[in-house]
């Protein structure tokens, strides 16, 4: 379990759940209730967990206050997969001083997301 774990709230928790699931390789590791429409669904994305709420009166694309960011092993390949899932490219890829390569994009409900790859040391 995650000391702190970032939770989106969403109208559409199926279609926030195939993006995470298909382009980070999400898993479900807990949903509530266990049988029909789930209330809350935690995902392991990686060491970490990552909470889908739903709430049929959440606004997609509301003002941001948090930004995930998320390691991938190629951030290049995994931008090139963001569109086909229903996300939306918002910047990059680009090499960072700080020794990462990152591009933003957007899930399908507006919540913004950095992906992040190390660059190697040459």
């Amino acid at each position: 379990m995650s000391t702190i774990q970032p939770v989106i709230i969403t109208a559409d928790q199926d279609v926030l759940l195939g993006f995470y699931t298909k382009l980070f390789g999400a898993e479900e590791i807990f949903r509530v209730p266990a049988e029909g429409p789930a209330f809350y669904r935690g995902l392991r994305i990686g060491d970490t967990d990552l909470g889908l709420v739903a709430e049929a009166e959440a606004a997609a694309g509301a003002a941001p206050r948090i930004v995930l960011s998320i390691g991938v092993d190629d951030v290049d390949e995994t931008l090139g997969r963001v569109e086909v899932l229903g996300g939306s490219v918002h910047g990059g890829p680009d090499d960072m001083p700080w020794g990462q390569r990152v591009a933003h994009i957007k899930d399908p409900d507006g919540n913004p997301v950095n992906l992040t790859q190390p660059i190697p040391a040459r």
